[in-house]
């Protein structure tokens, strides 16, 4: 570079406020920078490794007890009401519906169907189409390294609010997987005592089963300020503690563009216990909820509307703006089903 061009940048950097560095000064600025990361690096390692002997915080553990009695809660009441009211899921893709009969609106977007807005075809659900079960890594500690994507096999997949309450020192971290055999397991409830539950018995099972959700979601929120979590924004893997896993299963799937390592970004409530939000129907709707009047039919969540079916009130709740319990009901005559329901 000529002395004109060094002069005239030189100008130009006076009037930026950055002051002008020729390439040999760049270089030795690189140098030093270098030198300095490596000054500091293994004090950075050691922060690290002494991050685990913070935790678990002995304020939080109760939280994370009270998260486990109303989890366990939780599936018992839901696994009751499955016996009474049924719930059907489409064959083809992952709607739900809360019903003896599924509606025929036409939203189904499976990518084996090959079309958009199909009817769906309905096949009995489980509890797993409730409560959607949510899996992750699980961790030794905190403190330990990032998982490779050759070490993917070498760690067990537990339900990520298990694996947040074992960090918070609700559960022995080798005692997880047992813990996770003999409590995630639908309860056996036999079919007498499923015969002998009265109208005022249901409703007291689905308000408790409402509230145990509830009770799960609000200690999961506040576990959540304190233990770090993080979910992918692609492929919604989720991944609890400091850091993200390095397995490359992003993108795993034919249909999914992508293919490589996960985008994270910090995990909320609904990735840990996400809210399967599916079509409800009201008192004041038809039996069969129809594709012309999806505007005027309300939403919840997949449990909350099984808890309405039981009797549990919920216009008083956060979800009653969502599900329209006092709105307008579609004007149903015999022309809106279609002579032939077969997709």
């Amino acid at each position: 570079m000529s002395n004109w061009k060094h002069r005239v940048w030189r100008h130009l950097s006076s009037f930026q406020g950055a002051s002008y560095s020729t390439r040999p000064s760049s270089s030795r600025t690189n140098k030093s920078m270098i030198n300095n990361l490596r000054k500091i690096r293994p004090m950075i390692h050691r922060r690290i490794e002494n991050r685990a002997k913070d935790y678990p915080i002995n304020e939080i553990i109760p939280v994370a007890e009270e998260v486990l009695k109303a989890r366990r809660n939780l599936l018992t009441y839901v696994t009751v009401l499955l016996k009474l009211f049924p719930v059907l899921t489409c064959k083809f893709c992952s709607e739900v519906f809360v019903g003896k009969e599924g509606h025929l609106i036409q939203t189904c977007r499976s990518y084996i169907r090959r079309g958009n807005n199909r009817l769906h075809e309905w096949v009995p659900g489980s509890i797993n189409d409730v409560l959607v079960p949510v899996e992750t890594f699980h961790l030794h500690n905190m403190s330990q390294g990032v998982i490779r994507h050759q070490q993917r096999f070498d760690y067990d997949r537990v339900p990520a609010i298990l694996e947040l309450c074992c960090q918070a020192g609700a559960i022995h971290p080798e005692e997880i997987l047992q813990y996770s055999r003999t409590h995630d397991h639908n309860p056996r409830i036999s079919d007498e005592d499923i015969r002998g539950l009265s109208r005022e018995d249901l409703r007291y099972v689905g308000a408790n089963a409402l509230m145990a959700w509830e009770r799960v979601r609000d200690g999961v929120k506040k576990l959540l300020l304190v233990y770090p979590s993080k979910v992918c924004k692609r492929c919604k893997e989720v991944h609890v503690g400091p850091s993200g896993h390095k397995a490359r299963l992003c993108g795993v799937f034919k249909y999914e563009s992508y293919q490589g390592t996960h985008y994270w970004e910090k995990a909320g409530v609904n990735d840990l216990v996400p809210e399967k939000v599916v079509w409800h129907r009201r008192p004041q709707d038809p039996v069969v909820l129809v594709d012309e009047g999806r505007s005027y039919y309300g939403h919840a969540p997949a449990i909350v509307s099984l808890c309405s079916h039981a009797g549990a009130i919920v216009s008083n709740t956060k979800y009653a703006c969502e599900m329209k319990p006092q709105g307008l009901s579609f004007p149903f005559t015999t022309h809106s089903v279609p002579p032939n329901h077969e997709t």
